[in-house]
């Protein structure tokens, strides 16, 4: 008998690439760059960074919806991954522009007054002038798509161990996530972190060696690569949750303690997950910053992470496609809202404006969904499918109501 292959098993997987593909090319057919020009290069880069988002969000799903860890840093990750393609951007485009202008020295620059005219430029600011050791690869493109990648990687391994093998849970765990953000962010907020300080980076739109290009046509590129990455890094979560792995990982979610009697090195599946995801939502943060054109510490805070998990929430925890559903359909109401289009509501003595109310309305929504609703909007999407939860009769099945054993409920 022949296997079917693991994405023809899974038609939720197929739908969500059709989808995708669908989205990207209307997208890049109502571009100014490829298309009809309907669609404004400014609206093109609001879209592509939202598809970024949702790759964190199915990023923050697998370590909280199916491994049942509340993350409240998941976001300092993706800020990494913005900084470390960020040093090469600013850091290229600065070379660049100091080359030409040292050019026209009647003596050539030397490599080393090349070097120091960049620190100057990039850390005069800061009042530095020299090169920060953090910067010690920025002149390599592919060495900061290492780090993209080492450097969240690694801190997600290193606290991840920490904390699990000392059997932190709950919201100890969560509070210990939060407390790691904050203390990166206010130690990137410092002059002498090597980052800038509240300057941050800028100027990260500029693609070095491609100046040639208009920003219609780079965005529409970053575009179809936050497409590409969400398309993979989807596929991959999908895999890994599908099989005994994934069976392993809600089992720890929903009884940790009965998995570690059964003989499973909880610790490592743990350790697993929660690295990876940290990666996949490094990748997702070094393709949304080139969008947005700045980094700065402001966007490792806590309030970042907590957005990020608000997403998933309403879009389905525990259900890839609710949290990238979740990620975009709340992210983009948030640019309606916050940017002034949406009208304001006019009540006697008083005017509702949504950029002052809209943080409201997202937490209370919030609220309702966690109390009614707790599939999100992907409970619509099981209501059409006709997926229901078991009939359960007698004593519950699991400590967790959220945790559909089909098995033992036809038992």
């Amino acid at each position: 008998m022949t296997r079917k292959p693991f994405i023809l098993q899974n038609p939720s997987v197929l739908i969500v690439l059709a989808v995708l593909a669908v989205f990207t090319a209307a997208v890049t057919a109502g571009s100014a760059a490829y298309g009809s020009g309907v669609i404004p290069t400014s609206m093109v880069k609001v879209l592509g960074k939202t598809l970024c988002l949702a790759l964190a969000a199915v990023a923050m799903d697998l370590v909280w919806g199916y491994l049942g860890i509340l993350s409240l840093g998941q976001m300092a990750f993706f800020a990494l991954g913005g900084y470390m393609i960020g040093q090469w951007l600013m850091y290229a485009r600065t070379e660049t522009i100091v080359a030409a202008s040292l050019a026209q020295n009647p003596i050539p620059a030397t490599p080393q007054e090349l070097q120091d005219a960049v620190t100057n430029q990039i850390f005069g600011v800061v009042g530095s002038a020299d090169l920060p050791l953090v910067w010690s690869f920025a002149h390599s493109l592919t060495l900061q798509m290492i780090l993209i990648l080492l450097v969240p990687g690694l801190l997600a391994l290193v606290f991840g161990w920490l904390a699990f093998r000392s059997r932190v849970n709950g919201v100890y765990l969560s509070i210990l996530t939060q407390a790691m953000t904050l203390a990166l962010a206010l130690w990137l907020f410092q002059n002498d972190s090597g980052f800038r300080g509240n300057n941050g980076l800028s100027g990260l739109q500029n693609i070095p060696g491609l100046d040639h290009v208009s920003q219609a046509t780079l965005s529409v590129w970053f575009l179809w690569a936050s497409a590409a990455a969400l398309a993979l890094f989807y596929v991959l979560a999908a895999w890994l949750v599908s099989g005994k792995f994934g069976s392993v990982v809600r089992a720890i979610r929903d009884d940790e303690t009965r998995v570690r009697f059964l003989g499973y090195p909880v610790e490592g599946f743990k350790l697993v997950v929660f690295t990876l995801a940290a990666m996949i939502t490094a990748i997702a943060g070094a393709l949304y910053y080139p969008q947005a054109g700045i980094i700065n510490p402001a966007e490792l805070m806590p309030i970042a992470s907590i957005y990020l998990a608000v997403w998933v929430a309403i879009g389905g925890r525990g259900r890839l496609y609710g949290a990238a559903i979740g990620a975009v359909v709340v992210s983009l109401l948030s640019s309606w809202f916050t940017g002034g289009r949406a009208p304001s509501i006019n009540l006697p003595g008083y005017v509702v404006n949504w950029v002052d109310w809209w943080q409201v309305a997202l937490g209370l929504t919030f609220v309702l969904v966690t109390l009614f609703a707790p599939k999100g909007i992907a409970g619509i999407f099981d209501w059409l499918g006709g997926v229901l939860p078991p009939r359960r009769q007698g004593r519950d099945l699991g400590p967790n109501d959220g945790a559909f054993q089909e098995a033992e409920a036809k038992a």
